[in-house]
């Protein structure tokens, strides 16, 4: 029996009779789009199978459940695994109807438990963006609009340790050039789905060719640009779109100048910008609280996992032993 992945449809998740309209609208909110995205893409894939099977979706059983991980454990990541069942649950909350997916259901729990106990819950990590890299691929850059776009999009995309998602949501009116350097708001972001906002200091930097703050003014100015969008199309005769950048195309621009600089493309990804940050100023010194404070994170678990790697040669006990 095939098990690709079921079309998402364009209309939300929707359960007859048991979520009303404006409910829904609510619960659409509470999550970022992404993340809703992803939710009805995972339900769409779970309820599908179900339908081939002839099993109920929803309401469905903790033996359903229990069957749709097994099938999809040697096919599927940990992780995502881990979010179709947080989309399960959710959406049977919102019906009214007892989750199959709890982990109350000894079924549920101890397969999980299985599944999680042969594969492991180790994630594949993109390697950071650092320095010395970042520095390589400003030298690969191409003349023109794209060179100027690409490199305010690194430099910044690095200095403020922005997520993709944020990165090519800026608009113009959220940049401040002033004399002590670039200040962006930053008006919503994974851990501020309410848009509470923070500002973000962009400092000078000490080579003009890998200063942010210039890159930003450059780019502006070469596009001639005052409002809207910060970063936008530009297509292979150099003339400017008038769409913003997607998230994808981040990750694009990143392992296109990996490429450049002799890396493995596969190993970068947009989010090996704001990884490069925190792993680089950790090498730095950087204290904890600096680190967060340009990244936004609310937790020092995720930074300190950067910490870590970013030490694993800092006063290493192996190369004290004299080998």
């Amino acid at each position: 029996m095939s098990t690709a992945l079921i079309p998402v449809r364009e209309e939300p998740i929707v359960v007859p009779g048991r979520v009303a309209a404006s409910v829904e609208h609510y619960m659409r909110q509470a999550r970022a789009s992404n993340t809703w995205r992803a939710y009805r893409a995972d339900w769409e894939h779970f309820s599908g199978w179900c339908a081939t099977r002839e099993l109920a979706s929803i309401p469905s059983d903790p033996e359903t459940v229990a069957l749709y991980l097994a099938e999809h454990a040697d096919l599927l990541k940990v992780a995502t695994l881990q979010r179709r069942l947080c989309a399960i649950n959710k959406v049977h909350k919102a019906a009214g109807c007892a989750s199959p997916a709890s982990m109350a259901n000894a079924r549920v729990r101890e397969t999980w438990r299985g599944i999680r106990r042969v594969k492991g819950l180790a994630q594949q990590v993109k390697a950071p963006v650092l320095t010395a890299d970042l520095r390589q691929m400003v030298a690969e850059l191409p003349a023109g609009l794209q060179g100027a776009r690409d490199r305010a999009l690194l430099l910044l995309g690095f200095s403020g340790a922005f997520r993709r998602s944020e990165l090519v949501a800026l608009n113009i009116e959220d940049l401040e050039f002033r004399e002590d350097g670039l200040v962006i708001t930053l008006h919503r972001s994974k851990t501020d789905q309410e848009g509470a906002g923070r500002q973000i200091g962009i400092p000078y930097g000490s080579d003009p060719t890998t200063c942010p703050f210039r890159a930003a003014r450059a780019w502006l100015k070469a596009a001639a640009l005052e409002a809207g969008a910060l970063f936008r199309g530009v297509d292979r005769h150099g003339r400017l779109g008038g769409t913003r950048l997607s998230d994808k195309s981040v990750a694009l621009v990143v392992k296109r100048y990996a490429t450049a600089i002799g890396k493995d493309a596969s190993h970068f990804a947009g989010h090996s910008l704001r990884a490069g940050l925190v792993t680089a100023a950790a090498m730095a010194g950087a204290s904890e609280r600096s680190i967060m404070a340009q990244t936004g994170h609310r937790s020092t678990a995720m930074v300190r996992r950067y910490v870590r790697n970013a030490s694993l040669f800092q006063d290493n006990a192996a190369a004290k032993t004299g080998l």
